[in-house]
């Protein structure tokens, strides 16, 4: 089932105040569709890229806020967020730069890089069969991009300290569990999760489904002999190419990857919202589409703050 999201303005929080639906309207009316064709094509060759753009959006959204400071290169007098361990996977960058750059033809120093970030995930939601959604755009780029500053919540975490992160960002527990449902369409590497597994901590992890350790044992190897290419894993192993609700199901059924997506199931504050989601497939789509609108907000640059980057990758005055 495909919800679409209709927000009105004047529902929403201040937050949302200087950033409004159709801002492009009068001064790059085709901004939204080249964004959207663009996304479509790379999808339309690689599926894994709403999952790329998913994470790229909150790693950038979770450290200064939605400003795509994420997209900013290091350079031999500067090392940028981008180089953070956190961020070191992050992919999809091309998707940007080539919005952006027919943006720039068409319309010049007019469409902020945060938000095709923004425009970019949301269509790449969309093509993978979730929710459809409006999304408010007059984002601003930030002038600032600091590795030391990346301080996202890791696959290790638990629930209550992964809620810290979220909080601190004005978003709920159960926007938290929204969220991490994105995981849906996404993957990661055996490194990442290998301490779970009984070849390499000596036995078998009691929250997981020994079936789901057998298997990921043969991909990832064992303590003594670990897989030398970190094979990568879908953190939905039933229908990974699909934005849908069956991450929650499987993770009800001890078949979680990452430790933190496994303890939502387990841990008594956020089983009630997982087996929601699990049941209800259009109840975790316009969850998610309502999250990602207000994650969307999280300390934004508007009006005359910050800057129009020329190039996503570079401040347009060298710092």
């Amino acid at each position: 089932m495909k919800i679409t999201v209709l927000i009105f303005l004047c529902l929403l929080p201040f937050t949302f105040a200087d950033l409004r639906i159709g801002f492009y309207s009068s001064s790059c009316p085709s901004a939204e569709a080249i964004v959207r064709e663009v996304v479509q094509r790379r999808f339309n060759k690689d599926k894994t890229i709403a999952a790329a753009l998913l994470r790229m959006h909150f790693h950038d959204c979770f450290v200064r806020g939605c400003d795509a400071s994420i997209l900013i290169d290091s350079t031999s007098n500067r090392t940028s967020e981008k180089d953070a361990e956190p961020n070191k996977s992050i992919r999809g960058f091309e998707v940007i730069d080539e919005a952006k750059e027919i943006l720039e033809q068409a319309c010049p120093s007019i469409v902020s890089c945060a938000d095709i970030i923004t425009l970019a995930t949301r269509d790449a939601v969309a093509l993978a069969g979730g929710p459809k959604y409006n999304v408010t755009t007059g984002r601003r780029d930030g002038l600032r991009s600091d590795p030391s500053e990346v301080k996202v919540p890791a696959p290790s975490f638990s629930v209550s300290r992964a809620l810290q992160s979220f909080t601190a960002k004005g978003l709920t527990l159960n926007e938290m569990v929204t969220l991490l449902g994105g995981h849906t369409v996404g993957f990661t590497h055996c490194s990442v999760f290998r301490e779970r597994l009984s070849s390499f901590q000596g036995n078998l992890d009691p929250t997981m489904d020994p079936a789901l350790d057998a298997m990921l044992v043969n991909i990832c190897g064992s303590f003594a002999s670990p897989a030398s290419d970190d094979p990568t894993v879908f953190l939905d192993l039933d229908t990974p190419s699909v934005f849908d609700n069956q991450f929650y199901n499987q993770i009800l059924q001890q078949r979680g990857i990452l430790q933190i997506d496994q303890q939502l199931a387990l841990d008594p504050s956020t089983r009630d919202i997982v087996m929601n989601f699990a049941a209800d497939n259009a109840s975790f789509h316009q969850s998610f589409a309502d999250a990602m609108i207000k994650m969307g907000s999280i300390d934004v640059l508007v009006e005359n703050d910050g800057e129009i980057r020329n190039n996503c990758r570079a401040f347009n005055i060298p710092m």
